[in-house]
């Protein structure tokens, strides 16, 4: 794997704890926007330490693209370790319905308190973080019914915090999406470069189109081969690299000389992967502890 993979960019780590830090004291919660199909290696490990015990709402984007099993699965991990965890597709809308309920819940004694002093209606302010891709843009412009936040499919577009309302009671703080600036493991790297959200032309394609085609293999064998023709037993003996060949082949994509065309085949299976082509899949394995 590149090392840009590994070693990402520290000054936008830093720059983006500074900004959180200032502005922190002018929200009440802190709206967390995960990956529904990377719900671990699209969180920042720091998440707790850069939010400073502000009250915290976990949303998995995305859930129309991942596995549903797996998501259920997830939302009961995060919710077990105290997270308020809900399911999300800012695409259809779908679950967002729970988002305001659930922060008057969680913000119920700070309400009261609003309440007692007068301030009866008082909008809520939240913060929204997230690595990059991930749907913040999105999500805020669903929740404001129109299009405020700057929204494209790649990341890196929202630049600055910027301030948005909404009809529901609740100002929206917009931050920049960054990675931190060092991947705990190699599969972070890869999950995070296979979904999106490291851009593709800093990365070697071919690479991650190899590594996703070993995760398919073991996690969704029947996907797989159902979406690509083949029979399971016609695999068994390829390696990762062979099996990418393998279905570049089947594919037709061909160079002269009759050798795979490579980066044809890498665009084509991630792309597949981006848009639920291949199905519905997650990809982060559920936390070792809890699979018993």
């Amino acid at each position: 794997m590149p090392t840009d993979i590994i070693q990402w960019f520290p000054g936008h780590m830093a720059k983006t704890r500074r900004l959180m830090k200032e502005n922190l004291k002018n929200v009440d919660v802190v709206i967390e926007l995960l990956d529904a199909r990377i719900p671990q290696s699209s969180r920042n490990p720091e998440i707790e330490k850069l939010t400073e015990g502000k009250p915290l709402v976990t949303l998995l984007n995305k859930a129309m693209l991942a596995d549903p099993d797996a998501t259920e699965r997830w939302i009961a991990h995060y919710r077990k370790k105290g997270n308020v965890c809900l399911a999300i597709d800012c695409v259809s809308g779908k679950g967002l319905e729970k988002l305001m309920p659930a922060i008057r819940s969680l913000l119920a004694e700070k309400i009261e308190k609003y309440n007692q002093k007068g301030m009866t209606g008082r909008k809520l302010r939240a913060m929204v973080v997230g690595i990059p891709n991930v749907g913040k843009s999105s999500l805020i412009n669903r929740l404001c019914g129109n299009k405020k936040a700057k929204v494209e499919n790649r990341p890196g577009v929202t630049l600055a915090p910027q301030w948005v309302s909404t009809s529901m009671g609740l100002d929206l703080m917009d931050m920049p999406g960054v990675l931190w600036p060092r991947f705990d493991d190699r599969e972070t790297g890869e999950n995070l470069a296979i979904t999106g959200a490291i851009k593709d032309d800093v990365v070697e394609i071919e690479t991650m189109a190899i590594a996703l085609c070993g995760k398919l293999r073991h996690r969704y064998p029947a996907l797989l081969s159902t979406r690509y023709k083949f029979d399971p037993t016609d695999i068994a003996d390829l390696t990762d690299a062979e099996l990418f060949a393998f279905i570049g082949r089947k594919r037709g994509f061909l160079v002269s000389g009759g050798e795979i065309d490579e980066e044809r085949t890498a665009n084509m299976l991630l792309d597949e992967l981006r848009a639920a082509k291949i199905g519905r899949i997650t990809l982060d394995p559920f936390p070792k502890e809890e699979l018993c």
